[in-house]
């Protein structure tokens, strides 16, 4: 095994069509803040993952499967892997 490290970042939003409360509640708070140009706000999170021993592709693929068994709902959820570094 190597000594490398590789930092992944999920990105993971609600999928289109699926109701925002806390994305809709802020989009309200801006407006009333006088930003009026914004149309509308979705909220999401990122999952930031340090991997060690593995090459980029076997981190993609661990991610994706970590993403479709844990970290995200595929049913209502969206995400996008980013691979950040590697040392």
């Amino acid at each position: 095994m190597s000594d490398t490290s590789i930092t992944a970042r999920v990105h993971i939003t609600l999928k289109s069509g699926v109701v925002d409360p806390q994305g809709s509640a802020i989009c309200q708070a801006l407006k009333s803040l006088g930003f009026e140009a914004v149309a509308g706000v979705r909220v999401g999170r990122t999952v930031e993952l340090d991997l060690t021993g593995r090459t980029e592709d076997e981190v993609t693929k661990d991610v994706f499967a970590m993403c479709e068994r844990l970290l995200t709902n595929p049913v209502i959820e969206d995400y996008r892997i980013e691979i950040l570094s590697s040392s």
